[in-house]
């Protein structure tokens, strides 16, 4: 049977694509090390979700102990599949703005390196296999704040005649701004795989990603944005809101539409393909949009303060370009939208926020 490698099969993309996968009838091989819980504390730990999917799908998944950056590892694991590999799907990240600063040597590492490792061992053992990689709209920079927003009251905007009203594309280019580390080193990443794509013909892909989001995200203060926000809000948590008067635009997308977006480029690959991938201009809010949803389906107040002090490189609005991808993959959909996926966040967690806090 066909054998999907997933990277970071414990997190929150990578979880989804286990499920996505299995269903689709591959054997899916996980590799796992719990890294989540080294950047972000024992609340962000994916060990859970580890157990869930071991359990759950006992005879067609695998979790494997392998940090991403052992390449010697990395190209045993690839060998021990070899023709059977059909898709590599790597979600492994270290995937936040301000721990990249405490730590730049890790981030790059996994992030860069890591992929780089995952490229090669591809190449080396089944370089026809799909090559799906989970990148960022941070690749951009801070060049979406040159943007001329205005504020309409609860949200930053763009005038309706703006070229990028309708979401931002990959015509937007990547040099000359501020990237954060932890941009620099996706985009490292992002080259990287559309380089191996088009000089060795590998089929390859870059998902530059908005929020992505979902039930099973283990959501905290430096990555998860709209998780954190609603288990704040449930648990009772304070929460900071960082710069642009809480106006800040991002458009997010459901895991599970990720991993439909995934299977179908699978199914018709092609060599070095980027496409930014996000909720979309139906699927945005602001963070004072976002906080008054939250309040509004859990029935409690969020406990929130405001800081001036914006995370550097962080964008004032982003809403993805779906155009390009439902082009070349019309059958593809979203079938969840904004206020479904905070329903489905939150009652999926408030059990467990709220046993937390009694």
């Amino acid at each position: 049977m066909s054998t999907v490698i997933v990277t970071g099969s414990g997190g929150l993309i990578g979880s989804e694509a286990v499920t996505h996968f299995v269903r689709a009838g591959h054997n899916v091989v996980g590799i796992e090390n719990d890294m989540r819980s080294r950047f972000f504390g024992p609340d962000a730990s994916t060990g859970r979700t580890t157990d869930r999917l071991r359990e759950q799908f006992s005879a067609e998944f695998r979790s494997e102990e392998l940090d991403i950056r052992d390449a010697d590892g990395v190209l045993r694991l690839f060998q021990s599949i070899g023709n059977d590999l059909a898709a590599v799907i790597h979600t492994a990240a270290q995937p936040s703005h301000d721990w990249a600063a405490s730590d730049p040597p890790t981030d790059f590492g996994v992030n860069a390196n890591g992929t780089m490792n995952l490229l090669e061992a591809t190449r080396k053992v089944k370089p026809d296999a799909t090559f799906i990689f989970t990148s960022t709209n941070k690749v951009y920079g801070d060049t979406p704040n040159r943007l001329p927003l205005v504020d309409i009251g609860e949200r930053l905007e763009l005038p309706e005649d703006h070229h990028y009203f309708g979401g931002i594309d990959t015509s937007m280019s990547i040099d000359g701004c501020m990237h954060s580390l932890f941009g620099v080193s996706k985009a490292a990443a992002d080259l990287m795989v559309q380089e191996y794509g088009r000089y060795f013909d590998m089929p390859t892909v870059c998902f530059r990603g908005g929020c992505l989001t979902g039930p099973q995200h283990a959501g905290t203060q430096l990555h998860g944005f709209l998780s954190y926000l609603m288990k704040c809000t449930v648990a009772g948590d304070p929460y900071t809101v960082f710069g642009y008067d809480g106006k800040q635009v991002r458009d997010n997308i459901h895991t599970n539409d990720v991993s439909a977006a995934m299977e179908a480029f699978h199914k018709a690959p092609r060599p070095g393909a980027v496409y930014n991938l996000g909720g979309g201009r139906g699927h945005s809010c602001s963070m004072r949009e976002a906080i008054a949803a939250c309040e509004r389906i859990s029935g409690k107040t969020l406990d929130w303060t405001y800081s001036d002090q914006a995370r550097m490189g962080d964008h004032r609005w982003w809403i993805s370009d779906l155009s390009r991808f439902e082009a070349d993959y019309p059958e593809w959909q979203q079938s969840y939208d904004l206020e479904s996926t905070l329903q489905e966040i939150h009652d999926a967690n408030v059990e467990r926020w709220s046993a937390a806090t009694a």
